[in-house]
């Protein structure tokens, strides 16, 4: 069987996210406080001159949830999680964020050297680093790729789940001996995904480290924090986290057989995330464009919005509206008049029709010439 080359939709069979814990009074009265403010929120800060009202989109990314992530890294802080919020808000409309396009970043990943391919066993959707395919010299364009690639990653999470799942292999590229980052871009990276992406990550699995990468964690374990320590797996068995079936064969117990095609991948992959990030926004849309709207209503995976709009019910309603106005239809285009028939063009006339033709056209003479000929007082027919 050939290799696929293409972004697997959906989870396998059977791995589905962990019920999220119910909130205690205490935080949902904390929520309360912060849903408040940021829909009081009109303007954007921004230091690079780009401040602002606040966008449609903006407003689309202030999730129920999103609010929530930051109110857990910031322990139930909640005038912590605003300022945070809101810094957040400033560096996606300062860095770009929704101005990268696949064609900008499409040269850093020309060797696959990030992939994402299939889901955990809880759903996370995974995502391949592969330093070892490394094709482009350090710049900000490698920190911006990682950014865009998180970014198509939240756009294939399915409902209920709100982490990923990061598999790095650090395998050796052929042709260069060390593609580990600087430490000033790793910081950066990791700045970058700590404040403003709290609470995405879910797990990830490291499997091939040399010395020297061994060496480089070592030297910037002291800038990750705790609670992200814990969920770094050495060497492990995979599969206890990644179906086999769904995992890469680059990682030892993966079975599934992956070739990274830059011009079927590439294309295949934007094409997924664009209708995915539709969908959402179209149930956005129906839901009232509110801000504190549930990531699993956009998903897909309940059909009522946090202001009570039960979109299931409308699209039923639309249809009986349908189908009650098809008798009424019918019944119009059966009152309509019958279009007369196209006549039909005569043929040409053949060789042997031709006395008769001509029979027919000495007869119309003699009529019209008895028609002249008339007495003028004879009755008129009238047209019908």
């Amino acid at each position: 069987m050939a290799p696929l080359k293409t972004p697997i939709p959906s989870p396998a069979p059977g791995c589905k996210p962990q019920p999220r814990d119910v909130l205690t009074p205490e935080q949902q009265q904390k929520y309360d406080w912060l849903l408040s403010q940021a829909r009081s929120w009109t303007d954007v800060p921004s230091t690079s001159g780009k401040n602002g009202p606040l966008t449609d989109s903006e407003r689309f990314w202030l999730t129920r949830d999103c609010l929530l992530r930051y109110l857990r890294a910031t322990k139930w802080h909640e005038r912590d999680a605003e300022k945070r919020v809101l810094e957040t808000l400033a560096w996606r409309r300062d860095y770009g964020v929704e101005e990268l396009t696949p064609e900008y970043i499409s040269i850093e990943n020309e060797t696959g050297k990030q992939i994402i391919l299939g889901y955990d066993r809880e759903g996370r959707v995974c995502h391949y680093l592969n330093p070892g395919r490394q094709n482009t010299d350090a710049s900000p364009r490698q920190v911006q790729h990682l950014v865009y690639m998180v970014e198509r990653v939240i756009d294939l999470m399915p409902a209920g789940q709100e982490t990923l799942a990061l598999l790095i292999n650090f395998k050796q590229s052929k042709t260069r001996s060390n593609t580990t980052p600087g430490m000033s871009l790793a910081r950066e990276v990791l700045h970058i995904l700590q404040h403003h992406y709290p609470e995405r990550l879910g797990r990830a699995l490291i499997i091939n480290m040399p010395w020297f990468v061994t060496t480089f964690f070592k030297l910037i374990t002291p800038f990750i924090d705790p609670r992200t320590r814990e969920k770094l797996k050495f060497n492990e068995d995979m599969s206890q986290y990644v179906p086999p079936e769904q995992m890469w064969n680059e990682f030892s117990t993966g079975m599934l057989e992956f070739e990274y095609e830059h011009a079927v991948y590439w294309p295949a992959l934007h094409e997924l995330c664009r209708k995915r990030r539709q969908e959402r926004w179209e149930r956005w849309v129906k839901g009232g464009k509110v801000i504190g709207e549930s990531e699993d209503f956009l998903a897909g995976g309940v059909d009522v919005s946090v202001n009570g709009v039960n979109v299931a019910a409308s699209t039923e309603e639309k249809k009986a509206e349908t189908a009650a106005a098809e008798p009424e239809k019918k019944k119009t285009e059966e009152q309509k008049p019958a279009e007369k028939p196209a006549e039909t063009p005569a043929p040409p006339p053949t060789a042997d029709a031709a006395p008769v033709d001509s029979a027919i056209a000495e007869k119309m003479a003699e009529l019209k010439v008895e028609e002249v000929n008339a007495p003028q007082n004879a009755a008129t027919v009238p047209a019908n």
